[in-house]
């Protein structure tokens, strides 16, 4: 795997949605609802509606606990199909890629909180009849893995938290300008898919120079209905970014075995960081992958790899 692959998945650019031999791609339906663990120290939460996921799995022959990938904020199950692949034939373990609610080909919904996105990947594995995973979750998909193993440590075997604290994000990360900026893309209906994400790269830049993260951020701009339209849920992402720049307040700790990887380029899991870490995850490894930032599986795809495969031993 080298580190255009890597970056060429990141980005999303898998022409046409295609899977590649050995795995499907599905969109199980669920249950109509989950009941959600209360303890009555804190108020009691709403029930949640699960929504449907769609999902890549990779079939592999042990009878291990599968691993399940969590892709971060704007990003979807491709961003770690090559990973996914290359440890699925290195572990032996089956291992899943999934997109979260309101990104990718995943369902819709006006709520966007980690104890919904929670909610869904319970029903996900409930449905597919795994009673154990090893959660692998990017950023946002982090929050929802750490979210899911306060709650319910008994389906985590193992947790790995990449480039994401259980700390608030608000003052590191620059998204909520990105869904701004992605608002106010204008795109004329008769050009091609190319010239389209073309003409919202441009429109983009006067906000978000990177070249990486605007090519990151135009995979999602997909063709509905004759017309351009952002595959995330921009509407839900605006309402609830406070709650996904945060992390919810759980009781209890997972004293499972738990690895935070951070990139060393990259500000989202700082010293300030790892008292909360130790307590709400006892057992906890942090470490840092040198040369990377907050995408550190794009960056450094190998040295990724290779600190999940080691943790899994």
């Amino acid at each position: 795997l080298t580190m255009c692959q890597a970056l060429y998945e990141v980005l999303g650019e898998i022409r046409g949605h295609q899977v590649p031999c050995g795995a499907h791609s599905l969109n199980p339906h669920f249950p109509d609802e989950v009941l959600q663990h209360r303890e009555p120290s804190l108020p009691p939460r709403p029930r949640t509606r699960p929504v449907p996921l769609s999902y890549t799995q990779f079939d592999g022959p042990t009878q291990e606990a599968p691993l399940v990938f969590l892709h971060g904020l704007f990003g979807s199950k491709t961003n770690f199909q090559s990973i996914a692949k290359s440890l699925a034939r290195q572990t032996g373990r089956k291992v899943l890629t999934v997109d979260a609610r309101n990104h990718g080909e995943s369902t819709h919904s006006s709520e966007m909180s980690y104890e919904a996105m929670s909610a869904d990947l319970q029903a996900l594995l409930s449905q597919l009849g795994l009673p154990r995973c090893v959660l692998i979750g990017h950023s946002m998909g982090g929050k929802t893995a750490m979210t899911l193993a306060l709650q319910k440590p008994e389906l985590v075997e193992r947790l790995v938290s990449v480039d994401i604290s259980p700390e608030e994000t608000t003052g590191v990360s620059d998204f909520p300008s990105f869904v701004a900026a992605m608002q106010a893309v204008r795109i004329p209906k008769e050009l091609t898919r190319s010239q389209a994400r073309k003409l919202a790269d441009e429109q983009l830049k006067p906000v978000i120079q990177e070249v990486s993260v605007r090519q990151f951020l135009v995979t999602n701009l997909v063709e509905a209905a004759g017309r351009y339209v952002w595959r995330v849920n921009l509407e839900a992402l605006t309402h609830h970014m406070d709650a996904l720049m945060g992390f919810p307040q759980l009781p209890g700790t997972y004293s499972g075995p738990t690895l935070f990887l951070g990139g060393s380029n990259s500000q989202f899991i700082r010293p300030s960081h790892h008292p909360k870490i130790r307590r709400l995850f006892p057992q906890a490894q942090i470490l840092s992958v040198p040369g990377a930032g907050h995408w550190v599986h794009a960056d450094q795809p190998h040295d990724f790899t290779a600190a999940v495969r080691d943790f899994l031993t």
